[in-house]
């Protein structure tokens, strides 16, 4: 599984994913800062990535267009640390493997994560 790290998520992340064994690459690396959130999942979709945010737009489209990819992480709170989130988007995407392959939305906060299929 590949991560698409959103432009509101900091650039570190990528490096911290790959020290975990995840293959990660940040928006800014790939595409213009001022993309819309259609051309992220369009990127996203075209190259069989899952796209990390903080952004509930994502979901949102995905929800109007009844889409089944890409899968989403959605980070519900600003209170992690770069090193600590890296540590829960590993964890989170070997539990949730499969239902990512699939088209999921996995939504992380502080409390707990919460998983819901695709399409909406």
């Amino acid at each position: 599984m590949k991560i698409l790290i959103d432009m509101n998520l900091p650039p570190i992340l990528a490096k911290l994913l790959a020290a975990r064994g995840v293959e990660s690459a940040h928006w800014y690396r790939i595409g213009a800062m001022d993309a819309s959130d259609s051309e992220i999942i369009n990127f996203a979709i075209n190259n069989n990535y899952i796209v990390l945010t903080c952004d509930l737009d994502f979901s949102a489209i995905l929800s109007v267009t009844h889409g089944k990819k890409p899968s989403v992480i959605q980070i519900r709170s600003q209170l992690f640390q770069s090193e600590q989130l890296a540590d829960i988007i590993a964890a989170s995407l070997a539990q949730c493997k499969n239902e990512l392959k699939d088209g999921a939305i996995l939504s992380i906060d502080v409390k707990r994560a919460r998983l819901r299929l695709l399409p909406l």
